[in-house]
C-alpha cells in the first residue's frame, strides 16, 4: 500500500509518499496560498494528483493541519490559520479527491512518526512535544493516536507551568487569554522574553543557545531556567500519563544541553523513586509531521 502523507502548514505545504516499508518514495514542498481556503483545497488536491501520476499508484491520503476538527461541529478549529477556522476541512478535500482521507493535528502527527518507525519505535506509550514558535503535544498509545473525546489530548501548553514560583505568578498573558500558559515559558518568543527580563539583550531562542554555547554567563542561566521550566512541565505530564518515551520536534528540540539537564532536573517533581522514561530527540526531523501524516493509514 502505497501512503501519501500532507503537512499543512501555514507557509508552505509539503507532501511526502511512503512504500510499505515506510521507505521515502518521492517529496515535493509547495508555497501555502496564505489566508485562502479555496486555493488551499485546490493546491491539496493538485499536489495528490501530480504525486499520483509520478507513482504510477493510488494512494490513501493523510494530512496533518494546526488545530483539529470540532468533535461537535466537523469544523476546524484553533488554526492559527485562521482561514482554517470554521471550515469543513476534511469533507472539501473528500470532495476534491473523490475519497476518504484521514486528518489530524500536527503536533499529534508529529508523535505517530516518531511512534512508528523513529525514535521511540516500539514504545507502548509516547509523548510527541512541539517546542517552537508555539508549544504543542500529541500521544500516542500501542500505535495509535489518542485525540480524546474533546480532541484536545496533548495539548500541553496550555496548562498552568506547573510549581510556578512567586516571581513566575500570575505569568506572560497567552494568547489564550490566560496567563502563565506553558507555551509561554517554553515557546522560542518565550524563552527570548524571558532573557530580556533578566536583563539580557533582544535575541532569538537559537541566538541564546549559541551564545550560552560559547560561554556567555547570562545566556547559560537562561538555558539553566528554561531547562529547569521544561522539567516541571514535562513532570506533569510524566505523573499523569507516565510515557515510555517523550520526543523533542520543534526548532529548540535542536538544543542538546535538553537531553541531558532535564531529565536531570524533573526527579525532584515526579512521584515516583525512579524514572524509566527517556528524552529523546527525533529521528526524522523536520519530515516528523509529514510522515507521521502518511502512517494516519496503519497496516488494516
Amino acid at each position: 500500500m502505497m501512503r501519501i502523507g500532507i503537512n499543512l502548514g501555514g507557509t508552505k505545504t509539503e507532501l511526502i509518499a511512503l512504500d510499505e516499508q515506510g521507505s521515502e518514495c518521492l517529496r515535493h514542498r509547495w508555497p501555502t496560498p496564505a489566508g485562502d481556503y479555496a486555493a488551499t483545497i485546490a493546491l491539496l488536491a493538485e499536489m495528490v494528483d501530480q504525486a499520483e501520476c509520478e507513482l504510477g499508484a493510488t494512494a490513501t491520503i493523510g494530512i496533518g493541519t494546526p488545530g483539529a476538527v470540532s468533535a461537535q461541529t466537523g469544523l476546524m478549529k484553533n488554526c492559527n490559520s485562521t482561514c482554517l477556522n470554521g471550515q469543513p476541512l476534511q469533507q472539501d478535500v473528500e470532495q476534491a479527491l473523490q475519497r476518504p482521507v484521514r486528518l489530524c493535528n500536527d503536533a499529534n502527527c508529529f508523535a505517530l512518526s516518531e511512534a512508528v518507525d523513529g525514535a521511540a519505535a516500539g514504545s507502548a506509550v509516547v509523548f510527541g512535544v512541539i517546542l517552537g514558535t508555539g508549544v504543542g503535544g500529541g500521544l500516542v498509545v500501542n500505535g495509535r493516536i489518542l485525540e480524546g473525546v474533546n480532541r484536545i489530548a496533548g495539548e500541553w501548553g496550555h496548562n498552568p507551568l506547573p510549581s510556578a514560583s512567586k516571581d513566575e505568578r500570575p505569568g506572560p498573558a497567552c494568547y489564550c487569554g490566560r496567563n502563565g500558559c506553558i507555551e509561554t515559558w517554553l515557546s522560542g518568543p518565550g524563552m527570548s522574553m524571558n532573557h530580556r527580563q533578566h536583563g539580557g539583550e533582544s535575541i532569538t531562542a537559537a541566538d541564546i543557545t549559541l551564545l550560552a554555547a560559547d560561554g556567555d554567563e547570562r545566556c547559560m542561566q537562561t538555558l539553566h531556567r528554561y531547562c529547569d521550566r521544561l522539567a516541571r512541565a514535562l513532570a506533569g505530564v510524566i505523573n499523569i500519563v507516565d510515557p515510555d518515551v517523550i520526543v523533542l520536534g520543534g526548532g529548540l528540540s535542536n538544543i542538546g544541553l535538553l537531553y541531558k539537564q532535564v531529565p536531570q532536573m524533573w526527579d525532584r517533581y515526579l512521584f515516583s523513586d525512579s524514572v524509566a522514561t527517556r528524552l529523546l530527540p527525533p529521528v526524522h526531523g523536520d519530515l516528523s509531521g509529514v510522515r507521521g501524516a502518511a502512517w494516519l493509514w496503519g497496516s488494516e
